[in-house]
């Protein structure tokens, strides 16, 4: 079964934390259109890879990765996509997330859309904060290269305040 997986970053610092900034970082896309397929001997899912972060003025850079970098843990069952929560990035993050939600099944045909955001500091706490807005979106089955570009099927939303 086929199986799109984009993984797209906003990454900002203190600098970008106004009313004028956020207004640029709230308009930034949640999603993109798909790349046309890689290479056939990729492993799959092949994941498309988009950061947009302050230091490039929020464009839009793409690339392709392995599922495994992600931290999204995917397992096909019964004819379902099991989608388990995306692994935290950082143990230096805030807010702190005691409690998961439960990982979603997805039918052939759907598709999820999981947010997060971090405050994060460096390991040592030796360089300034930064902010990351993660965005998953997981498709199971057959879909155009368009797909994510409209309401998903589920969403999950761990967004939580950064101050």
């Amino acid at each position: 079964m086929d199986i799109a997986v984009q993984w797209v970053r906003v990454t900002w610092t203190k600098r970008s934390r106004g009313a004028e900034a956020a207004t640029i970082r709230n308009a930034l896309p949640l999603a993109f259109v798909l790349p046309e397929a890689p290479f056939p001997d990729a492993p799959l899912p092949v994941v498309h890879d988009v950061v947009m972060s302050e230091r490039e003025a929020f464009a839009a850079r793409e690339s392709l990765r392995g599922p495994a970098e992600t931290g999204v843990r995917l397992r096909e069952s019964g004819g379902h996509l099991l989608v388990r929560p995306p692994a935290l990035s950082s143990l230096q993050a805030i807010p702190p997330r005691r409690r998961r939600p439960p990982a979603v099944r997805l039918a052939p045909g759907e598709w999820l859309r999981w947010q997060l955001n971090h405050r994060c500091s460096s390991a040592a706490g030796m360089a300034d904060w930064f902010y990351e807005q993660t965005t998953l979106n997981i498709a199971y089955g057959p879909h155009a290269r368009d797909v994510f570009l409209g309401a998903p099927t589920r969403h999950v939303d761990e967004r939580g305040y950064l101050r």
